[in-house]
């Protein structure tokens, strides 16, 4: 039951094969079972690697089902019309459209189990991207806010500066009143004098302004420092709803990437051994020897082909012949009197209607 299964995904002619011995039917059972585990393998790499595109078994099977079976068809097309020749050249250029499909089947094909195979490299690979487009997406958020936080931060220090300096000179005031009540500057007199209160009236009167600027600076530096505040929240708050994009950064596309900054020898070999898979229903029949149902299938292909000619042949050599005596009762009639006075006959009667009928179309059109 099995051998018949596989004879018949050999694509031969069973009835044919029927009549072949044990070892005959072996081989082409052995090609058929080729192209039929090779669909297999097609089917399972096909679904692994939609099952990465769609994150679905069913939908992954599904489609892995019809692309094992584009495959188990075109396998059993091919195999089934490579002719055994005495030069195996003239079979693989009859197979080279095959080949060249195989080796962009085992291409798409292979990748989705590279993938599986180097997970691991590939998830160090991909963390290693993830980290630098972290901090890559941090500092490009950051350019941002920096240019407005920096400003902000710059007026802070300008209205601090203000404070600061209009508060030394008014401690300076202050030293200079405090001296000139003591003596020990100024006029050099202990005690208030005039030249104490005009001193004491300028500290008071800057007294006044520093702390009407300290009022109006705190207040600024109080809603600098809040806008500051903000922006570095709504800075934190982007990073963070950016960041499950880049945490998400683990797509087909970036695998394959990741893949590629692998070592690539072995990612070769795994080419390889798909391409391998893939052309060796050809191979198997490019390789066998010619047999028994070889010479069978040659020999029934040729009488059948010999017969077509042969009618060919016939229906050309009736249709010259047929020829050959139309011409020569052509020539015999031709200067009969009788056929040129009825031709002559008919000939005028036609030149009669084709006159009435443009005489009635005149007519018409006047």
């Amino acid at each position: 039951m099995l051998k018949q299964f596989f004879i018949i995904c050999s694509g031969s002619d069973t009835e044919i094969l029927k009549g072949c011995s044990k070892g005959e039917q072996n081989k082409y059972a052995g090609i058929g079972a080729t192209v039929f585990f090779t669909a297999v393998m097609a089917f399972i790499a096909s679904s692994y690697a939609l099952y990465t595109v769609f994150d679905n078994w069913l939908i992954a099977a599904f489609f892995g089902m019809i692309w094992g079976l584009l495959i188990f068809n075109l396998d059993r097309f091919i195999v089934s019309t490579i002719k055994k020749r005495d030069n195996i050249w003239k079979e693989l250029i009859q197979a080279s459209p095959r080949i060249v499909l195989a080796i962009i089947i085992a291409i798409v094909i292979a990748k989705p189990l590279e993938l599986k195979i180097f997970e691991k490299e590939i998830n160090q690979v991909l963390l290693e991207e993830k980290n630098g487009l972290t901090k890559a997406n941090q500092n490009q958020i950051a350019t941002q806010y920096a240019p407005e936080i920096k400003g902000l931060q710059k007026e802070i220090k300008t209205q601090q500066q203000q404070i600061d300096s209009k508060e030394a000179e008014v401690n300076a005031l202050y030293d200079t009143y405090i001296s000139e009540a003591e003596g020990t500057k100024g006029t050099l007199k202990v005690g208030k004098g005039p030249v104490y209160a005009e001193k004491r009236q300028k500290h008071d009167a800057l007294l006044t302004e520093l702390q009407q600027l300290k009022a109006d600076n705190k207040a600024k530096i109080k809603a600098s420092e809040a806008s500051i505040a903000t922006l570095k929240s709504n800075y934190k708050e982007q990073v963070v709803s950016s960041q499950p994009i880049i945490d998400n950064y683990d797509g087909l596309m970036a695998r394959v990437n990741a893949l590629g900054e692998l070592p690539w020898l072995p990612s070769f070999f795994i080419f390889l051994l798909f391409l391998a898979i893939e052309t060796s229903p050809i191979f198997a029949k490019i390789l066998s020897p010619k047999g028994e149902y070889d010479f069978k299938y040659a020999d029934q292909e040729t009488a059948i082909e010999t017969w077509v000619m042969q009618k060919v042949n016939e229906r050309n050599v009736l249709l010259d012949s047929d020829a050959t005596i139309n011409n020569k009762v052509y020539n015999d009639i031709i200067d009969e009197e009788e056929l040129y006075n009825y031709k002559r006959k008919k000939a005028r009667e036609l030149m009669q209607l084709q006159s009435d009928s443009f005489f009635n179309h005149q007519k018409d059109v006047l």
